[in-house]
C-alpha cells in the first residue's frame, strides 16, 4: 500500500503552463493521448480551488471517453484539447473568491468535473463541494484511489436499498469499485452476508476485505449455487445472469450500462461532497481501505501504459498515477 508523500514546506511561484496528458481527437488511447509540456494552468472559478496534483487514479470511463464510446454530462461541449482524469489528491494552491471550506496548503482529495481540466496534469481545478480534506492516515496515492470508486459503491447500494441484515452478492469484487462495494456493504450498510466473485488468485484479497462467501468464477457459476441473495451488485456487466442469483423480491444494480431488466443501472453523478464526508470515519478508522493494484503506482510518464493495463480488466483494485511532477 502506498505511503504518504511529503508536502512542500512552501508553495512555489505559480507557473502559467504545465505538463498535462491531453487528446485532440477521439481514438485509441495509445495513439491519441499525448503529453503536452506546455498546457495552460487553469484558473479556478469562484467556487473552485486550484490543486497541485500529487496523485491521480484512472478509471474505465477515462479510456471510454478518450475513444469516444460514451460521453457523460455535458462533456460534448468541452473543446479539444481535453485532459482526462476524475480522481485527484493534492494540495490547494489557490482558492476562488467564494470558497469557504479550504485554504492554501490544505491536503485534499475528490473528483474533478468532466467539463474542467482533468487530474492527469500537474494542476487541476475542482469545485469546493466535490472535495474533502484528505484523511491524515492515508497517503496521496491511497487517497486518489478512493473518490469515484467509493461513491459509485455507496451510491448504487443506496439506490438499490441495501439494508442491515440483508445478503449481497458482488460480481467483480476485486476491481476498483467491487473492492469498495464488499467493504461498504458490510461496514456501512450492515449486510449480514457478503458473497463475491473473483478469479482464484484474488480470493485471498477478498477474504482479507471481509467477504463471507468466496466464489471462484473460474470454477463455479454463481447462478448455479443454491444460495440466493437480497441484492446483487454487478460491476462487470453480467446483469442477465445476475437475475438467477437473486431471491424472490430481491434487487439487482449494475454499473455497466445498458443492463438487462430487472437490473437498475447506476451512473455516478457528482454530488455535493457529502458522500466522502459521510464515509470519512470508516476510512480514518481503517474499516474501509483503498486497494491499490500491485503494479501501482505508475509514474506520470507512464500514464498511457497505465491506461492500457487498466483496459485489460486484469487490475486488482485501483490503478494510480504517482508522483505527478
Amino acid at each position: 500500500m502506498a505511503t504518504a508523500s511529503t508536502t512542500p514546506s512552501s508553495v512555489p511561484a505559480m507557473p502559467s503552463h504545465m505538463k498535462a496528458w491531453a487528446y485532440t481527437e477521439h481514438g485509441k488511447t495509445t495513439t491519441v493521448l499525448k503529453l503536452n509540456p506546455n498546457f495552460p494552468v487553469p484558473e479556478p472559478k469562484s467556487n473552485q480551488v486550484l490543486i497541485k496534483v500529487v496523485a491521480a487514479a484512472i478509471n474505465p470511463i477515462d479510456y471510454v471517453k478518450i475513444e469516444g464510446r460514451m460521453v457523460y454530462e455535458d462533456a460534448e461541449q468541452v473543446p479539444f484539447p481535453i485532459v482526462p482524469g476524475y480522481d485527484v489528491a493534492g494540495v490547494v494552491v489557490k482558492v476562488g473568491s467564494g470558497v469557504k471550506k479550504f485554504k492554501e496548503g490544505d491536503e485534499v482529495y475528490g473528483m474533478v468535473e468532466a467539463k474542467d481540466v482533468g487530474s492527469l496534469a500537474e494542476y487541476t481545478t475542482a469545485q469546493e463541494n466535490g472535495l474533502d480534506h484528505k484523511p491524515p492516515n492515508l497517503g496521496f496515492a491511497e487517497a486518489a484511489a478512493i473518490p469515484l470508486a467509493i461513491q459509485t459503491a455507496y451510491g448504487a447500494l443506496h439506490k438499490v436499498g441495501l439494508s442491515a441484515g440483508q445478503s449481497i452478492l458482488v460480481l467483480g469484487a476485486s476491481g476498483g469499485v467491487g473492492s469498495f462495494v464488499v467493504q461498504v456493504a458490510k461496514h456501512v450498510f450492515g449486510a449480514s452476508v457478503v458473497a463475491a466473485t473473483a478469479s482464484t488468485g484474488k480470493l485471498e484479497l477478498l477474504k482479507k476485505l471481509g467477504v463471507d462467501m468466496l466464489i471462484d468464477y473460474t470454477k463455479q457459476n454463481f447462478e448455479d449455487l443454491p444460495e440466493k441473495f437480497d441484492v446483487v451488485y454487478d460491476a462487470v456487466g453480467q446483469s442477465e445472469r445476475a437475475s438467477k442469483a437473486m431471491k424472490e423480491g430481491g434487487k439487482i444494480v449494475t454499473i455497466v450500462p445498458p443492463g438487462v431488466s430487472p437490473a437498475m443501472v447506476f451512473i455516478l453523478i457528482p454530488d455535493d461532497g457529502t458522500m466522502l464526508q459521510k464515509l470519512r470515519p470508516y476510512l480514518e478508522s481503517g474499516k474501509v481501505v483503498p486497494v491499490l493494484d500491485p503494479k501501482t503506482p505508475f509514474p506520470f510518464s507512464h500514464t498511457v501504459e497505465a491506461l492500457s493495463y487498466l483496459q485489460t480488466r486484469r487490475a486488482t483494485g485501483k490503478v494510480v498515477i504517482h508522483p505527478i511532477p
